[in-house]
């Protein structure tokens, strides 16, 4: 995780100093290759240190600040507009200069570098070999990460469960619900500005209005997360959100001239999106089973996922504006196939569950689940739903 923070950071900067589209691409590429390690690392990585009572809220936290950060990124794009950085924009109406995005990127790069060297020193890496703890604290981290499955050690690969993981239908649904809830984070990354501009705002002023729909995303987040851990269910929660997504485009598709219920919907949008991927996130941290089955099936729903967010960026032509039909359309189908989804995976899980209790009977939820060999298929091994 260090690495790839520190290398995405450098690539941050090296776009700051890109001089023609080829160097931009490039340095973007980077910025793809290491933002793919960085990600699925996080989820995989909190399995190791917490257990499924805890693992949403972590979860929720971490994303949270994605959200924060696209708070503080409308902060930072209208202060950066302003610092008149190299020649100014002959734009009509333009303001700043024509290279004040190169600070943007620097600002966002020099922080991710001394934050990944500091990871580095800070995080241990896992519960048995972290240096600041002495031999009973490893062995009271290990049973913790212990608890309801079996904390994996030594960094062992399944080659059986790799292959489980690249055959689970699940995953592949999990993917589904990621292409949804991430097709609609790019929109909202790329063309949020540019809608409540719609609304008759100036550039700067939507790039103002930003902040408040993706702070009340990071508070929504982390209370929906906090509730998934205390009833040990996320199935309903995903659905819920992508459902509250859905509800959000609709409202822009058919309300198209009161622009308070317009800016609503935009909050919709954002508390929907974000608790969606934080918390699905978390949910299938646990529900893999092994070490192994995680650091596969994780990386393979995120990869799917992000399928999404290409074609997020490019629903939102110029042609369809004003009202973007066409993008916010495909969205809202999108993030209500999501919700049909998460519901089917609640189910299924239930069911499950229920299937196992009938033959084995009720595990302890505090009980070691050995799932060396099966994972996920473990009879005493029970999903969250």
């Amino acid at each position: 995780m260090a690495g790839t923070a520190v290398g995405w950071g450098i690539c941050s900067v090296l776009m700051a100093s890109a001089f023609d589209f080829a160097g931009l691409m490039v340095a973007r590429i980077g910025l793809g290759v290491f933002e793919a390690g960085f990600g699925p690392a996080i989820p995989l990585y909190f399995s190791f240190f917490y257990t499924k009572s805890e693992l949403g809220l972590r979860m929720g936290y971490w994303f949270g600040f994605a959200a924060v950060a696209g708070a503080f990124g409308g902060l930072i794009a209208f202060g950066v507009q302003h610092i008149n950085f190299g020649p100014r924009l002959s734009t009509l109406g333009a303001v700043g200069g024509e290279k004040d995005w190169k600070i943007l990127f620097l600002i966002e790069g020099i922080p991710a570098i001394l934050l990944g060297v500091l990871t580095f020193f800070a995080l241990p890496n896992r519960p048995e070999s972290t240096r600041f703890f002495n031999e009973r604290e490893r062995v009271i981290a290990l049973q913790r990460g212990a608890r309801g499955t079996k904390a994996d050690t030594g960094a062992v690969i399944k080659k059986q469960h790799i292959l489980a993981a690249l055959l689970d239908w699940r995953v592949f649904t999990g993917g589904m619900i990621y292409f949804g809830v991430n097709c609609a984070l790019a929109s909202i990354s790329a063309f949020l500005p540019t809608i409540i501009a719609t609304f008759g705002y100036t550039n700067a002023l939507a790039q103002l209005l930003t902040v408040p729909p993706y702070a009340v995303a990071a508070i929504v987040l982390c209370c929906t997360a906090y509730i998934t851990d205390r009833m040990q269910t996320r199935g309903l929660a995903v659905a819920a959100a992508c459902a509250v997504g859905t509800i959000g485009y609709l409202l822009v598709i058919l309300v198209p001239n009161n622009m308070h219920v317009r800016y609503f919907a935009v909050f919709c949008i954002t508390s929907g999106t974000y608790t969606a991927i934080g918390v699905i996130i978390a949910w299938y941290a646990h529900n893999l089973g092994s070490e192994t089955k995680k650091a596969t099936g994780i990386p393979m729903f995120m990869a799917i996922g992000q399928c999404g967010s290409i074609l997020g960026s490019h629903i939102y032509p110029a042609s369809d504006e004003p009202r973007y039909i066409r993008g916010f359309s495909i969205t809202c189908g999108l993030e209500a196939f999501a919700t049909l989804c998460a519901l089917v995976l609640y189910f299924s899980y239930k069911w499950d569950n229920k299937r196992r209790n009938e033959k084995y009977g009720r595990p302890d939820p505090d009980a070691m689940v050995d799932t060396t060999e099966l994972a996920d298929k473990a009879p005493m091994f029970r999903y969250i739903a």
